[in-house]
């Protein structure tokens, strides 16, 4: 599967969820911390992340994000 670059729209901390914008996009998507790679716990708002798309129940969402 292709990997997508992208930036972090919004992240809630306490909740684990958040929205990516993918480059070239104006539509987020959704992703939550179930779906990150390696160490990382959390994301930053305008932080560059690389992810997997995929569609999740009825929407878009990313999987194996990476910083």
């Amino acid at each position: 599967m292709n990997r997508c670059k992208g930036l972090v729209q919004y992240f809630n901390r306490e909740g684990g969820y958040g929205f990516i914008v993918p480059v070239g996009q104006r539509e987020p998507v959704f992703v939550k911390r179930e779906d990150f790679d390696g160490d990382l716990r959390v994301l930053s708002e305008g932080q560059q992340v690389t992810f997997e798309l995929e569609l999740g129940c009825g929407r878009f969402e990313a999987r194996h994000v990476q910083p």
